[in-house]
């Protein structure tokens, strides 16, 4: 059998060698939005293990959009310039370098999970003043402010800078974070938004922001790849669900998205979920064969043959993983070996290394 988990994949003219491609992971490690040695030698290292795409964590647009303030940023140039160093290191080793582009809104301005503390940072305490479709907090966060249409108008225009730097930069592929309870999910969600105006209400309402900043990305890096990740149901009754995401899925494909990252939750703490392994896989089967677009899966995917599993069976075109990567950052060497798949771009360092068969 012919592995499709190693078989390449061109987007939007754009080659990637596999389809084990490496999620945008927080680090909680920049300083005023710059990424430091430790993103440089962590996203690196990926690339030499053989991962098809690997994509640098959420990306703040602006300095309010962090989610914390040790989030990473491309809101500056002092930011693009950091990051072009980086985006070499990947792609000399043979893997796509890509970059979620992201605003946190009521979910910004919080401690990293290093700190000890939980909920929002003060202002006082090097935080800030926080936005959202409504004010209506997260629970244990601080209540955001409502974006007026003025606002609104300048998060899109963010997202439009924030995709021309990292152009600059050299990014090879870019994704807008729609997903875990950030700025894009809280305006899709009639749990999070509550507005009466054209940007709440209807389903085409909700998704104005996405399918406005979509336009703008594209504009703004027109050759590019682009994705979407969506959160493809809260978990809650009452919430964003997977067939509204589909529904948007097709509405961002005319537009000129050319993939959608499926994960789910994050955008209440009520959410129930029973996570296992590939817990997520069913909506990305549901959202690629409903929109009829293509989709990675996500979600306690850490196995080579579950992930060739799913892409024999049709439920998605790709795979992103996420700690298995941090457990292995050879993950997808290590997968092509047991799956008998026969790659050319194992680093020759390690060459001495490779199962014989």
């Amino acid at each position: 059998m012919t592995s499709l988990l190693f078989s390449p994949l061109t987007i939007r003219g754009l080659e990637v060698r596999n389809r084990l491609w490496v999620a945008p992971m927080c680090q909680y490690s920049a300083v005023e939005g710059v990424p430091q040695e430790w993103h440089h030698t962590h996203l690196a290292q990926f690339a030499s293990g053989g991962a098809g795409i690997v994509m640098a964590e959420a990306t703040a647009v602006s300095p309010e959009g962090r989610i914390s303030p040790e989030d990473t940023g491309i809101w500056n140039d002092e930011q693009r310039d950091a990051w072009a160093p980086i985006v070499a290191a990947i792609t000399t080793r043979g893997a796509v370098a890509a970059l979620q582009l992201a605003h946190a809104g009521r979910k910004a301005s919080t401690w990293s999970p290093f700190s000890g503390h939980h909920g929002s940072v003060p202002v006082d305490q090097g935080g800030w003043p926080t936005v959202g479709p409504s004010a209506i907090a997260f629970e244990g966060y601080a209540e955001p402010a409502t974006l007026d249409l003025a606002g609104i108008d300048e998060v899109v225009a963010d997202f439009a800078s924030a995709a021309r730097r990292a152009v600059d930069a050299g990014f090879q592929l870019l994704e807008i974070h729609a997903a875990h309870g950030y700025l894009v999910h809280q305006f899709l969600s009639p749990l999070s938004n509550l507005r009466t105006d054209e940007y709440g209400g209807s389903l085409h309402n909700r998704a104005r922001l996405l399918l406005r900043i979509i336009d703008a990305v594209r504009d703004a890096a027109p050759d590019l790849p682009l994705f979407v990740r969506f959160s493809a149901t809260d978990w809650a009754e009452g919430g964003w669900n997977v067939d509204e995401t589909a529904a948007v899925a097709g509405w961002a494909a005319e537009r000129g998205v050319d993939f959608f990252d499926i994960s789910s939750g994050g955008n209440v703490a009520h959410q129930r979920i029973v996570p296992g392994p590939g817990y997520q896989v069913h909506l990305a089967d549901h959202v690629r064969r409903t929109a009829g677009v293509p989709v990675s899966a996500v979600g306690l995917i850490d196995d080579g043959r579950q992930a060739e599993d799913i892409l024999q069976r049709g439920e998605a075109d790709a795979i992103m993983s996420a700690r298995e990567w941090l457990r292995d950052p050879h993950f997808a060497l290590r997968a092509a070996s047991e799956l008998g798949a026969d790659i050319g771009y194992w680093p020759p360092q390690y060459v001495r290394a490779r199962p014989r068969r």
